[in-house]
């Protein structure tokens, strides 16, 4: 940045050596030459100090805007601190922050895009397992010799399709929570409802597994959020336990109310959580040793859980040994 060549300085330049130059003319006439040059000089100095302190703080904004445009074209980072206090202390307090807004959110989109990858990465992993299972039985159903051998081809293709729909299904729903699109009432919910709706769909599979489930919900039992959604996580967890809890074990489901929240447990009495996959239970598409999912159904429990302002956490139950689940949703909000 050329001081010479900043047309706004000029232009203040001359208007301050015009004024001063109508002073020394006005001195000059009052008092004689002798002053009138006196104050020609004096005039001429403050012109030069204006220059000066204007050139050098030019020269500060010009190495400012230097070390900025390399940020943003080289990717280094910047610090000020050679900067002494001055007039453009508040521009370089101002830069500085922004400096570290755009870092801060240029290493965040980083992790995303990261993260993003792996999830399309997962998905298209998780759906072309089943999708190729699906283009392997549509000729064993063309080649079929009989009605029953033909008849078991189409039960399996069913429930491979079920499988696809439910795991775009719920995909969905948790990209929604991700994105914060998900409409969470917020409403009186009654507990007992909620966990019958959440063990209907799995009525039949706890009966083929040799499962039992025991619930044992106060009455009346209450919280402010939405039955759907929360009948959703909660039927999620469920069918988690159902799946690590060997025939002829027992799935509980208790919940109490206090001054302070609502509290949903769920426990089994399987081998509980490996220390392993505890850290690690509900990141999105984690598989610990031996699990039959997809690692979405916990992840997107929880998300649920906190769109309504609650919590959830796993770990093992003394008593018997399994996992257990605790929800919590705050009664009040401090």
């Amino acid at each position: 940045m050329s001081l010479l060549r900043n047309r706004s300085f000029a232009v203040e330049l001359a208007v301050m050596a015009g004024a001063l130059g109508a002073v020394a003319a006005l001195a000059g006439a009052l008092a004689g030459p002798a002053a009138g040059c006196a104050s020609l000089c004096s005039l001429a100095a403050t012109c030069a100090l204006f220059a000066a302190f204007s050139a050098r703080r030019y020269r500060e904004i010009a190495r400012l805007a230097a070390e900025v445009d390399e940020v943003l074209h080289g990717g280094r980072r910047i610090t000020f601190a050679d900067y002494r206090e001055g007039d453009v202390a508040v521009l370089k307090n101002e830069l500085a922050k922004m400096t570290a807004a755009l870092t801060g959110a240029t290493e965040r989109l980083g992790q995303e895009k990261a993260a993003l990858a792996d999830a399309l990465a997962d998905v298209s992993h998780q759906i072309r397992t089943p999708l190729t299972a699906i283009g392997l039985l549509v000729p064993a159903i063309e080649d079929a010799t009989g009605p029953a051998e033909r008849t078991r081809a189409l039960r399996e293709l069913e429930a491979l399709v079920e499988r696809v729909g439910w795991l775009v299904t719920t995909l969905l729903k948790l990209a929604k929570a991700d994105a914060g699109a998900i409409r969470v009432q917020a409403a009186p919910v009654d507990v007992e409802r909620i966990v019958r709706d959440a063990l209907a769909p799995l009525a039949g599979a706890f009966d083929l597994r040799g499962v039992a489930c025991e619930v044992n919900v106060a009455p009346g039992a209450t919280f402010t959020g939405d039955a759907a959604w929360s009948a959703e996580a909660l039927g999620n967890v469920l069918k988690n336990c159902l799946e690590h809890t060997p025939a002829g074990g027992t799935v509980r489901v208790s919940a109490r109310e206090d001054a302070v929240a609502l509290r949903l447990h769920v426990t089994d009495t399987g081998p509980g959580i490996a220390a392993e996959d505890l850290p690690h239970l509900f990141e999105r598409f984690y598989r610990g040793e031996g699990s039959e999912g997809f690692g979405i159904g916990l992840p997107l429990a929880r998300s649920l859980t906190i769109a309504q302002g609650g919590t959830l956490r796993a770990g093992n139950d003394r008593a018997t040994g399994g996992a257990r689940f605790d929800f919590a949703f705050p009664k009040m909000v401090v």
